[in-house]
């Protein structure tokens, strides 16, 4: 089925050669037996186009497109010497004799090089656009499948947590269950956009970070440090928060005492740059909590949303773990 753009440029590209090969220059008027003829070329280059293109070489069969291609032409020529000439030009030389096969071709030849390659070209960009809209299609699947990894990614960890407190009737608990329960909304509700106000995602990192900082208690210490906010920023929603809880991670597992975390975020112009620094006791391997589904996740994320505009930087040295990464952010 054609649709009205094709027919549009159809009918457009057509009139453009019609005037092109059959207008006279010299006496600035069009030459009715060239329009025939040209009439006669665009029609059965209609053959070529929406018949053999599609049917043969778009379908990468070329000797059958070539071989159907030249039986055309054959046809064109054998039609235009013994009807349409004895027709336009009675009882004339040009009417009753053939002028030679390289003479019909270089009459025929151009028109159909001109139409087949303009359909042609019309065809693949149509099939580039297809192309660009199905990976657009395929890379917001992608993003919404990553995202919707988090939510069993974040209650898994915290409710292991939970139940050991729960285990132990910590009064705390209820407190967790509430701090808790605000990210998950957050998550579940507000963070559904693939970005949200960079003022925003940094103030649930703070109540992300106060329902670990619960966890802990006076086992260690944690510094989230944020400089002042200038201008409405956006920001991938759900980005930093995979680093701040593998930082708990590192820090919790195997580790009794002297937890340290240190968190900043800084805006320069238009670049955020983000440090999420942790110890981790010595003998204790990082491969299950670095390497896992959360730190895959958000590194994909990074990759199909800021192409090109971050870089990610993980140090791993003398008992530590550094994270630093930078984004270039646009305005709301």
């Amino acid at each position: 089925m054609i649709s009205k753009k094709e027919l549009l440029f159809q009918i457009v590209l057509h009139v453009l050669v019609l005037l092109f090969f059959s207008f006279n220059r010299n006496t600035g008027s069009i030459v009715l037996h060239r329009a025939i003829f040209l009439l006669f070329y665009s029609i059965a280059t209609l053959g070529i186009t929406y018949y053999l293109m599609p049917k043969y070489l778009y379908k990468k069969k070329y000797w059958q497109f070539f071989l159907g291609t030249a039986l055309l032409v054959v046809v064109i020529i054998t039609i235009e010497e013994l009807v349409l000439e004895p027709i336009i030009f009675p009882g004339t030389r040009r009417g009753d004799t053939f002028p030679g096969v390289y003479i019909s071709l270089l009459g025929i030849l151009p028109v159909m090089f001109i139409l087949s390659g303009c359909k042609f070209g019309w065809d693949a960009l149509q099939k580039q656009a297809q192309i660009d809209e199905l990976e657009t299609t395929i890379q917001e699947s992608e993003l919404q499948f990553l995202r919707s990894q988090i939510n069993p990614h974040f209650l898994f960890n915290n409710l292991n947590n939970l139940y050991s407190y729960a285990l132990q009737e910590s009064p705390k608990t209820p407190e967790i269950i509430l701090e808790m329960s605000g990210v998950l909304r957050y998550m579940l509700y507000e963070s559904k956009e693939q970005f949200v106000p960079l003022k925003k995602e940094l103030e649930q990192l703070g109540n992300f970070i106060r329902l670990y900082k619960l966890q802990i208690e006076d086992r260690g210490e944690v510094h989230f440090d944020v400089e002042k906010i200038d201008g409405d920023f956006k920001i991938a929603p759900l980005i930093l928060i995979v680093f701040i809880e593998n930082a708990f991670k590192h820090s919790q597992s195997g580790q009794s005492s002297d937890i340290k975390i240190d968190i900043s975020v800084k805006l320069k112009n238009t670049t955020l740059e983000f440090i999420c620094e942790n110890n981790y006791e010595s003998g204790f391997s990082l491969d299950s909590v670095a390497k896992g589904i959360g730190l895959k996740n958000v590194k994909k994320r990074l990759e199909l949303l800021y192409p090109k505009k971050h870089i990610l930087q993980i140090e791993e040295a003398d008992n530590s773990y550094k994270v630093y990464l930078k984004l270039e952010l646009e305005k709301v």
